[in-house]
């Protein structure tokens, strides 16, 4: 005869969920439970850990009472941005020769300032940039810098006098640490704005 399991008594076992509850829940693969704050589900070894007990940090992360840290459901950050003034620079940028815009497509999680014409990341990651600027009907020359906390990181050029309309386009990817900065300058030339023909947009590719 096999030895007979010792049951726990109901006070024991009481005890022992308690304990449990306020940690982990682990659950068959595919399950479509989500913690109480909406925190995403992790795939673990074919089985889904969804983190209880939790808050959400300032940056949009969540951490757990085990110091787990997991990305939250709201941590999604994008924006896109054109313009509908039509030269640059104007008054308001003659100093920084910064470009500003003056109308929003997209601003997720609002870390694209209009007034300043400047995102802040919110939390460190990997961010993905993009422009597209248009010069006026003349014979000269735009250079359009990409900054990334006043640093030049990327460039573009629009000269060739033989065209009439002609953009400076670039992309880059970016190392970002939280509330680091990027903006558009405008190193020489003039731009035409009007009619959204010049864009900016970014957007968060994975958080780190």
């Amino acid at each position: 005869r096999g030895r007979r399991r010792r049951r726990l008594p109901d006070r024991g076992r009481l005890l022992l969920a308690a304990a449990a509850l306020p940690l982990l829940l682990l659950l068959p693969a595919g399950c479509p439970v989500r913690a109480q704050n909406d925190t995403e589900p992790i795939v673990l070894e074919g089985k889904c850990l969804v983190v209880c007990d939790s808050s959400p940090s300032a940056d949009g992360a969540i951490t757990s009472s085990l110091g787990i840290s997991v990305r939250s459901g709201s941590a999604k950050v994008a924006f896109s941005a054109t313009r509908s003034t039509n030269h640059e620079p104007s008054e308001m940028s003659n100093r920084t020769m910064t470009i500003y815009f003056d109308q929003v497509l997209v601003n997720i999680g609002n870390h694209f300032d209009l007034a300043s014409s400047i995102f802040v990341a919110p939390r460190k990651g990997i961010y993905s940039f993009s422009f597209h600027v248009v010069k006026v009907y003349n014979r000269q020359t735009i250079q359009v810098s990409l900054m990334q906390n006043n640093y030049p990181v990327i460039s573009a050029f629009a000269g060739d006098q033989d065209v009439t309309r002609e953009a400076a386009s670039n992309g880059v990817l970016l190392l970002m640490e939280r509330e680091d900065k990027v903006h558009l300058k405008l190193e020489r030339g003039n731009l035409m704005g009007g009619w959204k023909y010049s864009t900016f947009s970014g957007f968060l590719v994975f958080p780190l």
